[in-house]
């Protein structure tokens, strides 16, 4: 199948040279997040008699999840580029397996994931992959990546750790090319997702956004997804939004109607006070688990419920 490639490099501390990954070209990273002093538990083998190996990373930890839409991608395809970037590179690949062979469901839930709808693990069609470089009984440096499928969009994962900060990033340095956009689609593409996502439905999810669990407490940042938001709004004066927040069915109805206010608010606040958006064009409100993105039976869905939805009220 032939698809085009976009590079996203990775700058490896310590390394003499840059390791180039590759992705579709398209592919929109989703969330990043950086600690400078942590551990990161990598996993060495599949999930196995109730216990994940894993090989602990102390130092630097860059976090990342990018989607990829493009159709009919696997996560082999996604995953075996960038394996052999790593190869490469000098990595040693110890482990590389799909979602059945890692462990299922078990691997996926004592494996560090990036919370949803940034990263989506579709349990069923998943690859994870992860590559040590330094002494076999001491590596110094750990790359996991989890790829995974789902209906007309992809995932991947990206966890670097015991790499220095200023020096290493993930970056998207290739764009799409004009020449492959749907002319009909052109505009909206360029003003981004979140105006395409307005203009058409009405609503849009701020998928990147990242609470502490449990609380209203809306991250550092920065939020590319508010930053588009506020662009659209400043490119319709007239337009007004409602900020909704959404919970999962865990706790009671009031509690989560709370908790869902709270974190919209909170939204409501950043985008005022880091964007300059005035205040009477955003209202927050919050709907608890009474309007769920989808089931709640799986900690995937759970994952995917709790979130804050942009509506449109007028433009």
């Amino acid at each position: 199948m032939s698809w085009k490639l976009g590079a996203l490099l990775i700058l490896l501390g310590g390394a003499a040279h840059a390791v180039e990954l590759r992705l579709p070209t398209g592919a929109r990273q989703m969330i990043a997040r950086d600690t400078v002093k942590d551990q990161f538990a990598a996993p060495i083998a599949p999930y196995g008699q109730g216990n994940l190996p894993v090989s602990v990373i102390e130092g630097p930890v860059l976090r990342s999840a990018w989607r990829v839409d493009v159709a009919d991608l696997t996560p082999l395809q996604l995953i075996a580029p960038l394996r052999a970037q790593l190869e490469t590179a000098g990595f040693r690949v110890v482990l590389d397996c799909e979602a059945q062979v890692c462990g299922g469901y078990d691997f996926r839930f004592k494996t560090e994931v990036l919370p949803a709808p940034n990263m989506y693990v579709n349990l069923r069609s998943y690859h994870a992959l992860t590559a040590l470089r330094g002494p076999k009984d001491a590596p110094v440096q750990a790359v996991t990546l989890i790829a995974s499928a789902s209906s007309g969009a992809s995932f991947v994962q990206i966890i670097q750790a015991g790499v220095v900060a200023e020096d290493a990033a993930v970056q998207a340095v290739a764009s799409v090319p004009q020449a492959a956009k749907p002319e009909t689609d052109q505009a909206a593409t360029e003003t981004g997702s979140i105006a395409q996502a307005l203009s058409r439905d009405g609503h849009a999810i701020l998928a990147a956004l990242d609470f502490e669990s449990g609380t209203s407490d809306l991250g550092q940042g920065p939020f590319g997804v508010l930053a588009e938001l506020a662009e659209t709004m400043r490119a319709s004066p007239d337009m007004r939004i409602a900020l909704v927040g959404h919970t999962d069915t865990v706790g009671s109805l009031d509690g989560n109607i709370a908790l869902s206010v709270s974190r919209a608010r909170s939204v409501r606040q950043r985008l005022i006070d880091a964007y300059g958006i005035a205040p009477e064009r955003l209202q927050s409100q919050g709907m608890g688990f009474l309007a769920p993105y989808t089931s709640n039976t799986t900690e995937e869905g759970r994952e995917a419920n709790r979130r804050v939805e942009a509506v449109v009220l007028a433009e």
